[in-house]
């Protein structure tokens, strides 16, 4: 969330660095609710102040022994009068605040500005696809005979965009997990933390899934106040949710392992085939809280994080900066981890890192005590470190054989069993 003040002082400035975010920001409509909230609050200090002077005067007519009646009077009409107006205050303020928690982060200066997708820039290009000298196949084709994703029965048990895993392609789903978790646990030093997967409301408000993201939640009751979450983003950051932090537990390195829900409202007919866009998927999220200033080092930092595990399993991929129009709602700067997929000769998003500097820490109420004593809002920053069925997509296709087998990565070997090869076809 912007802060009020900032966008008090900068109403102007932060509409037109919006505007490359596609966003208008209604600046009438803001001034209205300011301009409502300046005068309710001055009536509420203007009462305040009658109702300090009636009790002092209440005060001196009794220890004078004097009539109080009147005064007691005018002391209870305002305090009558009084309690209205602070009710309409918190009214407006809650309104207030609802217009501001729809308002997206403002993009950092280094963001380049763009349009539409197209306009992202590669920053980086991490090795050469591979070459095919056989007609290459896509994930769906090269499990069909095995049967190891089955996408009819995870229709039949659920609806469209659910998929059954199976055998070699479970325990490659399953090796995975562990290997991701064992590196940035291991070697990056993140705390491994098990999150529940099911969130009130006031969490997705805390991270900005909330109130724009509404209707791709899967909401488990009528009041819309429980909800499967859509990534470990939201539960992770939320650790934080109203702490006061010192500089000395910076930074905080937080991993996890979940299933994700997302009911891609308003995507239907993209990426329907195969697991690449999926309802319920998994995610190994990487969440830093960090000092203000060290920020945009720790995004290259977990950026760069992210592109090692690629880089173990030799998956071809580029770096992103997403450019302004691009940017989710949330985020100050994003980079985009894009891996090659041969069955359609393009890069496809397999992560996303993102700082969002105060935005989150606002509205979760998060604050950092600095050694002066001056109480600052930390950064929070997160990313997929990676989507997990992606890359189990991406292993299928680049590291595909012309008989129809899938060599395994050698960082991997230790979690497959010893396997160095899945889906071959037994001889007749």
């Amino acid at each position: 969330m912007i802060d009020n003040k900032h966008l008090r002082d900068n109403l102007d400035s932060v509409a037109e660095k919006l505007t490359k975010k596609q966003f208008k920001l209604d600046k009438e409509q803001y001034h209205a609710l300011e301009t409502k909230r300046k005068t309710l609050q001055s009536t509420t200090e203007q009462l305040q102040a009658q109702r300090n002077q009636s009790c002092k005067a209440i005060g001196v007519a009794k220890s004078k022994g004097e009539d109080t009646q009147t005064l007691m009077t005018e002391a209870q009409r305002i305090a009558k009068e009084m309690g209205t107006i602070e009710q309409e205050l918190k009214a407006h303020q809650e309104k207030l605040q609802m217009f501001t928690l729809g308002i997206p982060n403002v993009p950092h200066d280094s963001v380049p500005e763009g349009a539409c997708e197209a306009d992202n820039v590669p920053v980086k290009t991490w090795s050469e696809p591979r070459t095919f000298d056989f007609p290459v196949k896509d994930h769906i084709d090269l499990t069909h005979d095995s049967g190891c994703i089955d996408f009819e029965l995870g229709a039949t048990l659920a609806t469209s965009r659910f998929a059954v895993l199976r055998s070699e392609i479970a325990l490659l789903n399953r090796a995975l997990i562990q290997f991701m978790l064992d590196t940035h646990t291991q070697r990056f030093g993140y705390e491994e933390i098990n999150t529940p997967v099911i969130v009130k409301s006031d969490a997705l408000f805390g991270t900005g899934q909330m109130p724009k993201f509404h209707d791709d939640q899967f909401w488990l009751d009528d009041e819309r106040e429980l909800a499967l979450i859509p990534t470990a983003e939201v539960t992770l950051t939320n650790l934080i949710r109203n702490n006061l932090l010192t500089q000395d537990q910076l930074p905080l390195k937080f991993c996890a392992h979940s299933l994700c829900f997302r009911k891609e409202a308003g995507s239907y007919g993209k990426d329907t085939r195969g697991i690449l866009r999926m309802h319920q998927f998994e995610k190994i999220e990487l969440v830093q809280i960090t000092h203000p200033d060290t920020s945009y080092d720790a995004l290259d930092e977990l950026t760069s994080q992210a592109e090692y595990i690629l880089e173990q399993l030799n998956l071809p991929y580029r770096r992103v900066a997403l450019c302004t129009a691009d940017l989710g709602f949330s985020a100050a700067k994003t980079y985009d981890l894009e891996v090659w997929i041969p069955s359609q000769n393009t890069y496809r998003e397999i992560s996303s890192c993102s700082n969002t500097e105060d935005f989150q820490a606002r509205r979760m109420k998060a604050r950092l005590k600095l050694p002066n004593k001056k109480n600052v809002l930390p950064h929070t920053l997160n990313g997929s470190g990676l989507a997990v069925g992606r890359t189990v997509l991406a292993i299928l296709e680049n590291h595909q054989e012309s008989d129809g087998s899938i060599t395994i990565p050698s960082a991997l070997a230790p979690y497959m069993h010893g396997k160095t090869s899945i889906l071959k076809k037994e001889p007749s």
